[in-house]
């Protein structure tokens, strides 16, 4: 038998990216829960891809190991030397980005859209376009495995590229290291953030709760990554506090053909596990962890990953 290839290396690397219509359903407790259990038996990569609000890093406890700059997109920049304030650039802007001074025109970088209407229109050249610092991404050791995670500054754009260069980051290191599972906690909603973490994953697990609107984000969701090909599967989290509205979501789901791979109980010791900077799943044996191992065990199914005998340590 011939070496084996990158192709070959890369297919071996099964993809759950964890989702949720809106924020606030309990999805990042899930995909903690979920790295946990998936570490005792696989080589696993993490990656958090809700680089708005990111807060996998919160309940692994991670030590950065790398940090690197995001740049993306570009920003206005005057030249206070050159400006002769003929207003030529506030004239163009149609973001009103460009603000008038007592002597020299300047630019407001949270307004500019980086569309560079100014820069061509200034007849001394005093505007330059200039790269702009959006944001960190890092990679950092956890006890579950390597986590990717990203942190995109207050008012910047482009999101879904960060997603897609943090995920990128960790496919990559999953096939350098022969890992078996690319985790990864999405972002909420049906955004532009969902779809790039979304990209090229086996499995979507959809976590949603039984309140009023559950069935309405659920559907959002379940149409975001059908349009794209993505399997579904989906856990109701606090399912006992509202169950005829857990009902209509498991019905719902069977009209749609998608499995419910658990009924996740509510307890508030969940809140105390994240207090203490834990998965629920290694801090208690009460009934909700018998529920996320259930939830582990069906999504572990579908994605048809074997587990090695024994436990198995990280590269």
């Amino acid at each position: 038998m011939g070496a084996m290839t990158e192709r070959d290396k890369e297919a071996g690397v099964k993809q759950l990216v964890i989702l949720s219509g809106k924020g606030g359903t309990g999805k990042t407790t899930v995909a903690a829960a979920l790295a946990h259990l998936a570490s005792q038996e696989l080589a696993v990569v993490l990656v958090d891809a809700d680089v708005d609000a990111a807060n996998l890093e919160l309940v692994l406890d991670p030590n950065k190991e790398e940090s690197q700059d995001f740049i993306s997109g570009q920003v206005a920049v005057i030249a206070p030397e050159r400006c002769i304030q003929c207003g030529r650039c506030a004239e163009v802007c149609r973001f009103d980005a460009v603000i008038a001074g007592e002597e020299v025109y300047r630019v407001d970088s949270l307004a500019c859209e980086g569309c560079a209407s100014c820069f061509y229109q200034c007849p001394e050249d005093a505007i330059s376009m200039e790269e702009q610092h959006a944001g960190r991404w890092f990679r950092s050791g956890t006890r579950f495995g390597p986590l990717f995670h990203a942190h995109l500054f207050a008012g910047q754009e482009n999101s879904g590229k960060l997603v897609t260069l943090v995920k990128q980051q960790g496919r990559l290191r999953g096939v350098d290291t022969g890992a078996e599972l690319l985790l990864v906690d999405g972002p909420p909603g049906i955004g532009c953030p969902v779809i790039s973490a979304s990209a090229g994953a086996d499995v979507a697990l959809h976590v949603v709760e039984p309140t009023v609107s559950g069935i309405h984000d659920l559907e959002r969701i379940i149409g975001t990554t059908d349009h794209f090909g993505v399997p579904s599967l989906v856990a109701i989290n606090k399912a006992d506090l509202n169950p005829a509205r857990s009902d209509e979501i498991v019905a719902f789901c069977a009209e749609q053909g998608v499995q419910v791979v658990g009924r996740i109980p509510y307890d508030n010791i969940v809140t105390e596990a994240m207090v203490q900077g834990q998965p629920v799943t290694a801090y208690t044996d009460a009934p909700v962890v018998e529920a996320l191992r259930g939830v582990w065990l069906r999504v572990k199914q579908q994605l048809s990953i074997e587990s090695a005998p024994g436990e198995r340590g990280w590269v």
